[in-house]
């Protein structure tokens, strides 16, 4: 699809990211991990529940704006609880999709959103904008919404989305500046309590039972199978998760992403028994899926002596900055992550529609039903 928004802007389409050439992309798109090649893990691993695309917008013939987006049914009770969960938990026992409509997504299902600007910001938002409503129209989604993006977009958005969208706190990722030199100062730099309690833990393990941590940048298929058994046990457990991954997914990532994939890999008397998939670049690392066997995750901490070695190595390695996403904010906390707030500006394409969509994002927004949001506000 190719769009002609104004006397020197014009904004092409693709549904996959290769149609785009690297070269163009990487011109325009933020400097992150989660960049082309993740677009084209994404675009080749059955991700079945998102059609993807990319948007790519020149000024005079130059690159001056790139994003993603895609379409999905999004459950909007996602982040809900309490009593009025349950309500819509048994409404979607009759309804399945009733509160799940098809929405076009500016952003990543997993991760941040992330807009490349080079150019002049209003004229970018406004062709984004505008193209979306074209994807939109054509894939016939009633909701437009930009998903998860930092504080760095909000005079942005609030400036050239316009007052149709409704603009609220999403669900905050998190990390954690690595500036000590052991993990011995890392827990220093810990409460009393916190401090104490994953010096228990880790008591109560070591010497008792021998870990085995192995770390590789692909996985043979054997493995690969253990990997993602462990991944989908974590994943029926989760309370709020936008994407289930194919096993083609950890499969492609380290094909289309070397030297940026880590697989951490922590056996029990051979036995696999969590996992961590890892990116990297330079100082940055973002841990980015887990999985555990919950035989044996609880009878010897392994979260917690995940998060050891996790830190261990990323002092070895010189990390500056770990950032470990959103959900399970209590103990990340504790562990000494940080919030990072993120936002959603969201609206229903019928102006008839739209009031009625404020409403209901006001009573389903996050804040509402999670503690940790609120301190944000």
């Amino acid at each position: 699809m190719s769009m002609e928004t104004g006397s020197s802007i014009k904004v092409k389409v693709v549904r996959r990211i290769e149609e785009i050439s690297p070269q163009e992309w990487l011109s325009v798109f933020p400097k992150v991990l989660e960049n082309y090649y993740l677009f084209k893990t994404l675009d080749e691993s059955n991700m079945g529940q998102f059609s993807f695309f990319y948007i790519l917008v020149y000024d005079n013939n130059t690159p001056v704006g790139a994003t993603s987006c895609f379409t999905m049914n999004f459950p909007m009770d996602v982040a809900i609880g309490g009593k009025l969960k349950r309500i819509t938990d048994f409404i979607k026992r009759f309804f399945p999709l009733a509160f799940s409509p098809k929405i076009l997504i500016c952003g990543l299902p997993m991760g941040q959103g992330r807009i490349g600007i080079t150019g002049d910001p209003g004229r970018i938002i406004k062709a984004v904008n505008k193209t979306m409503e074209e994807i939109a129209r054509q894939e016939k989604a009633g909701i437009i919404a930009f998903k998860d993006f930092n504080s760095d977009y909000r005079k942005i958005f609030d400036k050239f989305l316009g007052k149709d969208f409704t603009r609220m706190h999403s669900l905050p990722s998190t990390d954690m500046d690595i500036s000590f030199t052991s993990f011995e100062q890392y827990l220093k730099t810990l409460s009393g309590v916190s401090r104490s309690g994953l010096r228990r833990k880790f008591k109560e393990i070591d010497g008792r039972v021998k870990i085995d941590l192995e770390v590789r940048d692909k996985l043979e298929e054997g493995t690969l199978g253990q990997v993602y058994a462990l991944y989908l046990q974590t994943f029926q457990r989760q309370e709020i998760s936008l994407e289930k991954l194919s096993a083609d997914f950890f499969r492609n990532i380290s094909k289309n992403m070397p030297g940026e994939i880590k697989f951490f890999l922590w056996r029990i008397d051979n036995k696999l028994a969590a996992f961590a998939l890892c990116l990297v670049s330079g100082d940055y690392f973002i841990d980015y899926y887990l999985g555990f066997d919950y035989a044996l995750a609880y009878q010897y901490h392994l979260y917690f002596i995940r998060i050891r070695d996790l830190i261990n190595w990323c002092i070895k390695n010189k990390i500056s900055k770990y950032e470990m996403g959103p959900t399970g904010y209590e103990p990340k906390r504790r562990l000494g992550f940080n919030l990072i707030p993120l936002y959603i500006y969201a609206k229903h394409r019928s102006r008839l529609l739209n009031p009625i969509f404020k409403i209901f994002s006001y009573i389903a927004r996050p804040v509402n039903f999670h503690a940790v949001v609120k301190e944000l506000n």
